[in-house]
């Protein structure tokens, strides 16, 4: 059998990412070992970002986007199935014991975005009765929300069937027929299944697929029964505690949940169970009473940094949707429709680029590399597995979307828009950056410049170079985004952040650069942003979303060659996204040397604008690009302190 689209996978995931695709007119079928063993099955429904104080970055926005989407889309759900979700804006409670520190010491989860309250001993009491002794005060969370975990996997199956969604239960998907960088079919128990496109969603069975690093990590939960007849008044809000949180429903309590590294060892265990109802209690005692309902278990997909792994793949009809450990159900719309967007549209939200599978590939020790394709599947760094299969085509993927050349190019200090145009063929490249303010102001040079180059073909980068303060480069780079829809990219949301108040030594300003970057990301839009070398200032750029990091070799223009090597070398080992060499390059030796550290891509303006003759050195710094990318992959040779002969000394032929 045929169809669109495949995805491996019937839990919340799998499913919400179906209905989605159906529901945009896109045959879809879903294919399921079993749908009681998904992990959304071992869930409470929490939809609590807040609560478990997700750290602020392109996580937090991905949960409160999501937490953002979850009345709409329920009430989608509920309409299309007649069926409830559970779904409560209830807020959550997340009380604290006296050793925790009262509120001096707790975290907030407070932002202009997402607001939390402390509330002190007494009033904490009042809010919420039958809280322990030992609660000294907690944090409220409006916003944060809950739904019914098996309700919710109910109706999503529900709807799945009535839209016309296919879906096949107990098959075992094998693995994927591969051909030329294409998946070409899945094997299955039931025989090989084909489609044009194909989703995994399988969770914490991914690793049995595909070398992602995705493990089970079981969870034991249990539910108590609410006495019909009770003294107390019953609990009505989430309570959030340490290790611990209780969910109301309807007619019981659900108590969760255990994270144990023990692989798929299934069922519940006494210290499990005694662990939570230890916590439980202390939390809530009058619970201790209640009887005891029923026990369960799942297996919660987890990866290294406990985020999920969502976008494109080695494989350009592969999309991946998987790892979302403890937020699968809260991450299930958003998931959908940017796995939609991307499948149907290739859109690709700017927030993708920070969940794509190549962010565990960046340091060899710990990535598990994949076994095809590996030397051009990402714009991860040198793996063993690389060195044997390096390749030229090794694309450059940023915020979801994949350049085969590793080299950009600007458009600023050539003599002749001819000059230019030749120069942008020579150097093969699909990025040039566009300075906005230059084309607004007909600048020298710059006019005329929106019909000089095929933008079907090239990627426009606006730059908001000339802005001096973090407002007027937000102010620039929207401006930049109108005008690479007015040249027919409309869904070009790229911007290369520029701040510079320096006018002698042109120097980045790192806060400003900071606080534009913040705005920027929120605004979607997808941000490489221009730096000194600075190894901590990259890292902050790359948690609040940024697509890139872009750090100087040298000032603008100077042509200096590589003066920050040693920085841009820790840069390179912690980043999870591309790091692009910018500024001070003069020749094509230190364009390769750049490549050779392990930089992603290099951008060059200056060093071939300047040259006497700029398409020759735009070609140049092109097979420079190439040969230090190739260098670096295949790994250098060890040096020695001593002399080592070419030629071996045994068997020589002696007189």
């Amino acid at each position: 059998m045929t169809s669109e689209t495949v995805i491996i996978g019937g839990g919340v995931i799998g499913l919400a990412i179906a209905i989605e695709l159906k529901l945009r007119g896109t045959n879809v079928t879903v294919l399921c070992r079993d749908f009681q063993a998904a992990a959304t099955h071992a869930a409470a429904g929490m939809l609590a970002p807040d609560a478990e104080n997700i750290p602020n970055g392109a996580m937090r926005s991905l949960c409160w986007r999501s937490r953002a989407l979850y009345p709409d889309w329920t009430r989608k759900l509920e309409e299309l199935t007649g069926l409830n979700t559970g779904y409560r804006p209830c807020g959550i409670l997340a009380p604290v014991f006296e050793e925790a520190g009262g509120a001096g010491e707790v975290n907030s989860s407070s932002s202009p975005s997402s607001p939390a309250y402390w509330l002190n001993k007494e009033t904490i009491h009042q809010y919420q009765p039958g809280l322990g002794a030992e609660v000294v005060g907690g944090w409220w969370y409006p916003e944060d929300a809950q739904v019914d975990n098996k309700a919710l996997a109910h109706v999503l199956r529900t709807t799945a069937e009535s839209v016309g969604v296919e879906l096949k239960d107990g098959i075992t998907v094998e693995g994927f027929l591969q051909q030329q960088g294409q998946v070409v079919g899945v094997q299955t128990n039931a025989g090989i299944i084909r489609a044009a496109h194909y989703v995994l969603a399988s969770g914490a069975w991914s690793n049995e697929l595909l070398p992602l690093p995705v493990r089970p990590r079981k969870g034991q939960m249990l539910s108590v029964r609410i006495p019909e007849v009770s003294l107390e008044l019953p609990l009505n809000r989430v309570l959030f505690g340490q290790d611990i949180y209780i969910v109301p429903r309807r007619d019981r309590l659900v108590i969760g949940a255990t994270s144990e590294d023990v692989g798929f060892i299934p069922n519940n265990t006494p210290e499990g169970i005694q662990k939570l109802l230890q916590a439980a209690i202390r939390l809530y005692p009058q619970l201790k009473h209640y009887p005891i309902q029923e026990f369960w278990w799942g297996f919660r997909p987890a990866t290294p940094d406990e985020l999920p792994i969502l976008g494109t793949s080695h494989c350009q009809n592969l999309t991946l949707a998987t790892g979302h450990y403890r937020n699968g159900i809260l991450l299930a719309p958003i998931t959908a429709a940017l796995i939609a967007d991307l499948i149907l549209e290739q859109k690709s939200d700017p927030l993708l680029a920070n969940f794509h599978y190549s962010r565990f590939q960046s340091k060899p020790s710990t990535s598990t590399p994949m076994l095809t394709h590996s030397a051009n599947f990402s714009n991860g760094h040198r793996t063993p597995d690389a060195m044997n299969r390096v390749s030229t085509n090794s694309p450059l993927i940023i915020a979801g979307k994949t350049f085969q050349s590793r080299l950009m190019t600007g458009t600023g200090k050539y003599r002749s828009i001819e000059e230019m145009q030749q120069s942008v063929a020579a150097s093969d490249c699909q990025i040039v950056t566009v300075a906005v303010r230059r084309v607004q102001t007909k600048a020298p040079g710059h006019e005329g410049l929106a019909e000089a180059l095929d933008w079907n073909k090239i990627w426009m980068l606006p730059n908001t170079a000339g802005c001096q303060t973090a407002e007027e480069a937000i102010r620039v780079a929207r401006l930049g985004r109108e005008m690479a829809k007015l040249l027919g990219q409309e869904d070009n949301n790229f911007v290369k952040l520029e701040v510079i108040p320096d006018l002698k030594y042109l120097l980045p300003d790192p806060i400003g650069t900071l606080q534009a970057a913040e705005q920027l990301v929120k605004e979607g839009f997808a941000v490489l942003p221009y730096i000194n070398a600075d190894p901590m200032l990259a890292k902050r750029l790359e948690e609040v979303g940024c697509a890139t990091v872009m750090p100087l070799a040298s000032p603008i223009g100077s042509g200096q060659g590589l003066k920050t090597t040693a920085n841009i070398q820790i840069i390179i080992e912690n980043a999870g996204v591309p790091v692009v060499v910018d500024a001070g390059i003069g020749s094509p030796s230190e364009a390769a040397q750049a490549m050779e550290l392990g930089a992603d891509a290099l951008l060059i303006n200056s060093a071939i604008a300047l040259s006497p003759n700029p398409a020759t050195m735009a070609r140049a710094m092109n097979l420079a690009t190439v040969a230090g990318r190739l260098a670096y992959l295949a790994g250098r040779m060890p040096i020695k302190d001593y002399a080592s002969p070419s030629s071996p000394l045994t068997g020589t032929i002696t007189s």
